[in-house]
């Protein structure tokens, strides 16, 4: 794919995102991509999963644990098959009811038109302290 098409890609993920559309998301990742949220384990949706049934969770988590998300990214910017966008994150802890606004970077990998791995950087400090105390807080 040219890095058009892989910018295209990206910004179509991040339009299903904000649409709530799993399924197309899904439908875009490669049958082994890596996906990987580095962040204390307070964070139930950080760590690393493999596949899109693993990924799957890390949306779920986002989606049952958090309320009121707002993601707003710049245009992607792509170099061969490696696509990157910054933005930031929004959102509030429904267990806690602590917000935060975290500024927030996606390194994509693209490989035969889908996604082989996505690499997330944000401030995980703030995320975790929306979370503490959080008892139904757990890995999704």
């Amino acid at each position: 794919m040219s890095e058009q098409e892989n910018v295209a890609l990206i910004q179509n993920l991040y339009d299903a995102f904000a649409r709530k559309d799993l399924p197309f998301i899904l439908s875009r990742l490669a049958d082994d991509v890596e996906w990987s949220v580095e962040g204390p384990s307070v964070i139930p949706y950080c760590g690393k999963r493999k596949g899109p049934a693993e990924v799957q969770g890390f949306f779920v988590a986002l989606a049952t644990l958090e309320t009121n998300q707002r993601l707003t990214m710049t245009t992607p910017i792509a170099s061969g098959n490696r696509v990157a966008c910054s933005g930031r994150y929004q959102s509030t802890v429904i267990a806690t009811g602590k917000s935060y606004d975290t500024p927030i970077a996606h390194f994509f990998t693209v490989q035969d038109g889908k996604v082989s791995r996505m690499e997330e950087t944000m401030d995980t400090a703030q995320i975790a302290d929306a979370f503490r105390g959080a008892a139904s807080a757990t890995r999704g």
